[in-house]
């Protein structure tokens, strides 16, 4: 049955958007949960974007699942990002999907990660375990650029692994790739195939790639900004 949520309309500006997510901050996710009528999942192993969802009716965000921004009319991207007690990183961040085929000529000034990563929103949110989803806390946000360094740490490990794929070697791909930025398989289950360059030039199989920010471009960050 379809929920009609309270409709929150995008905000026309960062200055309203960084408001409605301060005004978020202390906030259990069982609360807001009961202010946007979404259903509360017993975990979120099946529903791994519920606290996504549930922030984007709060702030108003209309991407929805289009691969464009979250707030598309101000540029900016929203990432929830589950912290332990000490405002760490508890997993690696989605970034977006890995194109494995139709490369030729993208560069990392026109790539999707970078376009996903220009403007930020980043919400971290009590993610230990131990805690009921519904009493796990939303914690203060920060909007956020790559820094020159940053930027250039991220280009470095795009275009690392973007050479892997365009030569045929997307099979070889680990998550130990990458310095900051890391390719692993992205699917529901083994099943769900997507076409692949292989390594002789030929058309493959293979399982979806999404790009993921490593906790150790993340943690930093977020120490940085929080002063941990």
């Amino acid at each position: 049955m379809a929920v009609d949520f309270p409709r929150i309309f995008p905000p026309d500006d960062e200055a309203t958007l960084l408001a409605r997510a301060q005004s978020l901050a202390g906030y259990t996710l069982g609360e807001l949960a009961i202010q946007a009528q979404l259903p509360i999942p017993a975990n979120l192993k099946r529903d791994k974007g519920w606290v996504g969802t549930l922030l984007e009716i709060h702030l108003g965000a209309s991407a929805g699942s289009k691969p464009e921004q979250d707030f598309a009319e101000i540029g900016v991207e929203l990432k929830t990002i589950p912290i332990d007690g000490h405002g760490r990183p508890l997993e690696t961040t989605f970034v977006c999907v890995a194109p494995l085929t139709g490369n030729t000529g993208v560069t990392w000034q026109s790539s999707h990660v970078r376009h996903k990563l220009s403007r930020v929103l980043w919400i971290p949110v009590e993610g230990d375990r131990a805690i009921p989803l519904a009493e796990r806390r939303v914690g203060a946000p920060l909007l956020w650029s790559p820094s020159a360094e940053e930027e250039e740490q991220l280009q470095r490990d795009w275009e690392e692994l973007m050479d892997l794929i365009v030569l045929g070697q997307v099979e070889r791909i680990t998550a130990r790739h990458g310095e900051v930025l890391q390719i692993r398989p992205k699917a529901a289950n083994s099943k769900a195939l997507t076409e692949g360059i292989g390594e002789n030039g030929q058309p493959i199989m293979t399982l979806p790639r999404g790009f993921y920010l490593k906790k150790t471009f993340t943690g930093p960050l977020l120490a940085r900004h929080f002063l941990l």
